[in-house]
């Protein structure tokens, strides 16, 4: 089963992204480099709650 997660900047904390995931295949938080609107540049994004 998918889970809803959000994606958060590391750089200014705006939540940007709602995305979903597989939980078996990845337990632990997911962080990737996304395009920030707040930021107007490529920022590392982590999985918050």
């Amino acid at each position: 089963m998918r889970t809803r997660i959000t994606l958060a900047c590391m750089e200014c904390k705006q939540r940007n992204y709602n995305t979903t995931k597989e939980k078996k295949n990845h337990p632990d938080r997911m962080e990737t480099k996304k395009y920030c609107r707040f930021c107007r540049t490529h920022t590392s994004h982590k999985e918050t709650k």
